[in-house]
Formats: C-alpha cells, sequence, structure tokens
C-alpha cells in the first residue's frame, strides 16, 4: 500500500460522511461537510501527482481513484439536488423564515436550483464514458483524458463547492439574523454567480468532452474490431 493510494482510499471513506453531512441541520455540520469536500477535491489531485512524480502507479491505484472519484460525484450530487429542490430537507432559519425553503442560489437575475436533467447528464456522462473505456480496454485502445474533461472536473468542483459552502452560510445565516443585511445580500449575489456560471460551464464542457472522445477514439475503437 503506497501513498497514493492510502489517499485515494481515505477519499472514498468520507464520502459517505460527505453525502450525510449537508442533511444535518445544524451550521457547522454543513461547514465539515464543505471542509470534507475541499479535501477530496485537493487530495484528488495530489495522489494523482503523487502516483506520476514518484513513479507509484499501481494496478489497485487506476482501479481505486475512478472509483473514489465516481463515488464523490454521487455523494455530492444527491445532497446538492435534494437541497436545493425540496423542501423536506431545510429547517426554518431560527424564526428569520418561518416556512423551510430550498437552498437556491440567489443571484442579481433570480434564484437557481439544480435541475434534475443536469444530474442525469452529468452522472449518464460518467457511465457513457466507463462503458467505454471498459469496451476499448479489451480492444486493446487507451483512452488518455483530453483536455476539456479536465477542465470539466475543474468547473465541477468549483460549482461543488460554491454549493456547500452555501449551504452552510445560509444556515449560519438564518441563525445570526443577517438574512437581510446589505453585505449578506452582496455576497450571496456573488456565491450564486459562481456556482450557476460554474454549473453551466461543467454541464458544457461535459457535453463537450463525451462528444470529443467518440469522435477521437470512436473510429479506432470500431477498427478494433475488426
Amino acid at each position: 500500500m503506497n501513498l497514493p493510494n492510502a489517499i485515494t482510499i481515505s477519499r472514498i471513506a468520507l464520502t459517505p460522511l460527505i453525502a450525510w453531512l449537508p442533511f444535518a441541520p445544524s451550521w457547522s455540520a454543513r461547514l465539515a461537510a464543505f471542509a470534507l469536500f475541499l479535501f477530496a477535491a485537493i487530495t484528488d489531485w495530489w495522489d494523482g501527482h503523487l502516483a506520476r512524480t514518484r513513479n507509484l502507479v499501481t494496478d489497485l491505484g487506476r482501479l481505486l481513484d475512478p472509483l473514489a472519484d465516481k463515488l464523490l460525484l454521487v455523494a455530492t450530487l444527491v445532497p446538492m439536488y435534494m437541497l436545493q429542490q425540496h423542501y423536506t430537507f431545510v429547517t426554518p432559519l431560527a424564526g428569520v423564515l418561518p416556512e423551510p425553503t430550498p437552498f437556491l442560489f440567489v443571484t442579481p437575475i433570480g434564484r437557481m436550483a439544480l435541475p434534475g436533467w443536469i444530474v442525469a447528464v452529468v452522472i449518464g456522462r460518467e457511465v457513457i464514458m466507463t462503458i467505454f473505456r471498459q469496451l476499448a480496454a479489451r480492444r486493446g485502445l487507451v483512452i488518455s483524458a483530453i483536455g476539456p474533461a479536465k477542465w470539466k472536473t475543474t468547473f465541477q468542483s468549483i460549482w461543488t463547492g460554491a454549493a456547500f459552502f452555501w449551504f452552510f452560510a445560509r444556515t449560519l445565516a438564518g441563525a445570526q439574523g443577517w438574512l437581510d443585511l446589505g453585505w449578506w445580500t452582496a455576497w450571496a449575489h456573488f456565491n450564486g454567480l459562481v456556482g450557476t456560471l460554474s454549473m453551466v460551464g461543467a454541464v458544457g464542457l461535459t457535453l463537450w468532452s463525451l462528444a470529443l472522445y467518440f469522435s477521437r477514439y470512436g473510429p479506432a475503437f470500431l477498427a478494433a474490431r475488426r
């Protein structure tokens, strides 16, 4: 067991906590969820960097790293969707709001939520690429990561980070009675814009990178069958 693999396993072990903590109705639990997501996002880059630079790439690492990425994706998309779409999981904010309301992103042009079709597109793309890579590998074709796919991951991390920070910050703001203050509104608009624009960017890159993978590797994949 080398260091990069140990880091990857720690990310997998933390995934259930990252998924569960946003549903706890306290700002401290939601802050912990945000901190754990940051740890997972940073170590996702770090363990790969260590493995490549120190020649520690192993078959176990090749198996665990994609698994950790996909588990983290589901563990973040599910609470993001549920907290931004459904009232059930949101408690009233210390008397400031009489009724539970979803954790919508607040922007200068209105409130934005994570729609179900985006969840389906993002997860569906990962399922398709996993199957495509497995079938290609059986035909001796290695599908390497391309630039737009790496940018997709970056935008996705910014979007998720903005959402998880929003869950914590809005819960704390409600408890402290900050929701009607001017500085809070300005910050909420900034965070909402970052979250919304990075979500749009992530979805665009999700579809673009999928199309590029099939255009670049599709002909070789079909030729390998002959």
